[in-house]
């Protein structure tokens, strides 16, 4: 069971130790035994089982002791939109120390998001900031009414202005979304995001756009999120086109969502080599109590399909950490790194699982979140022992 124990016989070396678990660091090709040490709010050594001492011991017997899981599209903008959920109800208290909200806000709604949502959280909140001034904040056509839904300029000078949390620009390419408006908003996107060197995360799903036309505007380090959908069209509806955009450095991201996992899709995926680069939720208030119920589940549902522990582990930690531009920071184990941590617990035994389309897999391990670190900070995980 992870636990606080009492003070170590060297009280001034660190300020906390995680003490006998197995080290998932992504940058190693598999978990290993080894104690962490932290002062200060960042990561200060790591060592051999036993050899390191602090003022605090985590205790991490069979956990693994991972990089602070990062969701790279949630939604939570809370109240501000009415999909939003609190982001520590999505965040530490499930094991997660970063999500990045994918959108619920516009430029016209930065001050109050940074203000009420952002600063308040003991979990690290990002902004993939949404193309449409509006955000959702009125709703889910908040590209249908022209080129007045897109503020170029007042986009631009919040990127500029607040690197440390708007990483990059958010747009739904969905014919619900859209109207009339067709490629020309993500041109947009791609002009702003292009002259201030941020990526840009598209949502796909129901056509049109045709996936092929929208791919064809993407470049290195864009994200498509809900990338394995089940919806007509999709990857193998563009195969040729989604194998030139991943070689040219386009991430598939899984954007799990209400509808937008299918593990049919996933399967002749992952079969065909078109491996998910980041493993995200889509998390929000209708999707939250199923079929997502959060990233932890999300992963398992990937070891499910074939990925191993590490493999899932590494997708929502260091290649997260690299989409959003901050695995100096984040993502990984090293010494300086930022000290979030999440402790997972892998539990071997049947598990049945639940797409975004009600089809199930059932799995033999199950990872649950144990412990959380946030800023050298351990703090409370629902549900845990």
């Amino acid at each position: 069971m992870a636990g606080h124990g009492t003070s170590s016989v060297h009280p001034q070396r660190f300020d906390l130790v995680v003490a006998g678990g197995l080290l998932a660091d992504p940058l190693h090709a598999a978990p290993a035994p080894g104690d962490l040490a932290v002062r200060d709010g960042r990561i200060a050594a790591v060592g051999a089982p036993g050899t390191l001492a602090g003022e605090e011991t985590l205790d991490a017997s069979g956990l693994l002791v991972a990089p602070g899981l990062i969701d790279l599209h949630t939604h939570v903008y809370a109240p501000g939109t009415y999909l939003g959920v609190p982001p520590d109800e999505i965040g530490v208290r499930q094991g997660v120390t970063t999500v990045v909200d994918a959108g619920s806000c516009g430029s016209d709604h930065w001050d109050d998001f940074a203000d009420n949502v952002v600063g308040p959280a003991d979990t690290r909140v990002l902004s993939w900031l949404n193309i449409s001034r509006h955000g959702l904040v009125h709703g889910r056509r908040e590209l249908s009414h022209g080129p007045d839904d897109i503020d170029e300029a007042a986009t631009e000078k919040l990127l500029r202005a607040h690197p440390d949390r708007v990483r990059g620009l958010k747009i739904r390419m969905s014919a619900s979304v859209l109207g009339d408006s067709g490629l020309e908003p993500l041109r947009a996107a791609k002009r702003v995001a292009g002259r201030v060197g941020r990526p840009v995360m598209v949502h796909v799903g129901n056509e049109p756009p045709h996936l092929g036309d929208v791919l064809d505007l993407l470049g290195d380090g864009d994200v498509v999120t809900h990338a394995f959908h089940g919806k007509p069209g999709g990857l193998f509806g563009s195969e040729a086109q989604a194998r030139a955009a991943v070689a040219r450095g386009v991430r598939l991201d899984v954007g799990h969502g209400s509808a937008s996992l299918s593990f049919a899709t996933a399967e002749r995926a992952l079969a065909a080599g078109f491996t998910p680069h980041t493993i995200s939720t889509d998390l929000h208030h209708r999707n939250v109590e199923g079929p997502v119920h959060s990233l932890v589940e999300t992963l398992t549902k990937l070891v499910a399909l074939g990925l191993t522990p590490h493999e899932a582990i590494r997708c929502s930690t260091l290649h997260a950490a690299q989409v959003v531009g901050m695995e100096d920071e984040l993502g990984t184990l090293r010494a300086g790194s930022a000290a979030d941590l999440t402790l997972l617990r892998p539990t071997e035994g049947p598990v049945t699982l639940t797409d975004a389309d009600g089809a199930t897999r059932t799995g033999t391990t199950r990872l649950s979140a144990a412990a959380v670190v946030r800023a050298g900070r351990p703090l409370t995980v629902d549900g845990a022992p």
